[in-house]
């Protein structure tokens, strides 16, 4: 069995986050072929094409830690119909310099979570448009997680059954769709 290595990016960088809480539920309930490694996105400094040059060293260690994964997961919260600063910075980071994106082919999910009763709509699809130009294969399956103050307890424990089963079979068509893209991939000749 071949484990498979999943960058998770979380859009919210409040410590409690329900995003965050989400994320790792979805890990708790994934098949032993994927591994999630969370990627730290908040102490990426702006994007800004005058610093490729030099580029700082929170980018260096970012486009590394993104290159390295087979996968990637995206959680994040919506904030005004769409995703937070702070991922769509650290896309931009990732996509740059022009022709040397890090998320090029990489098979991707999206999972847009919301305390209110909208599924954070918006970012999912605004999210889901960067993934396209970006070339990141993203699996169909949409997950939209509607009032997520109820879903976990007072320690970030998820206790509503209906989303661990959503979110188990959601971590499974992920895996398989993780083989999907990796396996289409043409050996590389030596």
């Amino acid at each position: 069995m071949t484990t498979r290595t999943v960058a998770v990016l979380v859009g919210s960088l409040r410590k409690d986050s329900f995003s965050r809480q989400v994320a790792e539920a979805l890990a708790a309930v994934s098949p032993q072929s994927v591994k999630f490694r969370f990627v730290e996105i908040g102490d990426l400094p702006f994007y800004n094409q005058d610093d490729e040059a030099t580029p700082p060293a929170q980018w260096v260690r970012f486009r590394e830690q993104i290159r390295s994964a087979d996968a990637l997961l995206f959680v994040t919260p919506e904030y005004n119909r769409s995703v937070p600063a702070v991922l769509k910075n650290a896309i931009d980071v990732g996509s740059r310099p022009y022709g040397h994106s890090v998320f090029n082919g990489k098979p991707g999910a999206v999972i847009s979570v919301t305390p209110g009763g909208l599924g954070a709509f918006g970012a999912n699809h605004h999210l889901r448009q960067s993934l396209v130009f970006l070339n990141v294969p993203t699996l169909q399956s949409e997950a939209y997680i509607s009032n997520a103050g109820a879903l976990f307890d007072e320690q970030g424990q998820l206790v509503n059954e209906d989303t661990r089963g959503f979110l188990t079979k959601y971590a499974r068509d992920f895996a398989d769709w993780i083989e999907v893209i990796v396996g289409a991939r043409a050996p590389e000749f030596v």
